[in-house]
């Protein structure tokens, strides 16, 4: 088994394989034809767990060809804000200018901390993306929040999870070495919530479990699993 999750190996790495969004990333929606044009505006992503806001970020990078810094709010503080503006604004005369930084669960960024982004943004020097699991208008300083334009992600609909397990099962380098029957789907749907992420790690899971090359899914077979993990 890898040590890597097969969320993280699943990832999505351009807007062709980027499942769901449609609100936002539609064939002519303004986040696209910016996303195209090369001409992205800072962003606040606002979703619950595991719609993909960190992978759309990293897709815009690659898609734009900028570099691309990140952080999360849980362990960084102003000296890492200000570490990578001083390096991306002393690499300027090397195509680093304009570089992006996404910063994850920007809502748990003080005020002090977010003001430190202000003059960076305002500037050009990064463009700043966010993702927040909370509502952006209370969470983020009014300064920062207009100068970026805000994209609500929703959760995933039942189609899209099933094509997302079926997927993985059709193309991930571990899972496609067993034969898999995707029979029964409700109880793993349940359990992920239209988190993406979480249920492909259940997926994993129960797959990872059964030491034979041939697994019937279904939902039987995982609540037995679920007890099972619990003791």
């Amino acid at each position: 088994m890898s040590a890597v999750p097969l969320a993280e190996r699943m990832r999505p790495q351009s807007l062709d394989d980027y499942i769901g969004q449609h609100t936002i990333l539609g064939e002519n929606s303004g986040l696209r034809k910016a996303i195209q044009s090369g001409n992205i505006p800072s962003m606040i992503f606002w979703g619950p767990p595991g719609v993909g806001k960190t992978t759309l970020a990293q897709i815009i990078a690659q898609s734009v060809k900028r570099p691309f810094y990140a952080l999360s709010a849980v362990n960084s503080g102003v000296k890492d804000i200000r570490e990578i503006i001083e390096k991306v604004n002393s690499g300027g005369l090397f195509g680093n200018a304009n570089a992006i930084l996404f910063i994850d669960e920007i809502h748990r960024f003080s005020k002090s901390q977010q003001d430190s982004l202000l003059g960076a943004v305002e500037k050009g020097i990064i463009t700043l993306i966010g993702a927040t699991t909370e509502n952006p208008s209370f969470e983020v300083i009014s300064a920062l929040l207009s100068r970026c334009q805000v994209y609500t992600l929703q959760h995933h609909s039942k189609d899209e999870l099933i094509y997302l397990m079926k997927r993985a099962i059709e193309k991930d380098t571990i899972l496609k070495q067993k034969k898999i029957d995707l029979k029964e789907t409700s109880s793993l749907l349940q359990i992920s919530g239209g988190d993406a992420r979480k249920l492909l790690n259940a997926l994993e899971m129960v797959v990872m479990q059964n030491t034979g090359d041939e697994i019937e899914i279904t939902n039987y077979y995982f609540c037995i699993h679920q007890i099972s993990q619990r003791k």
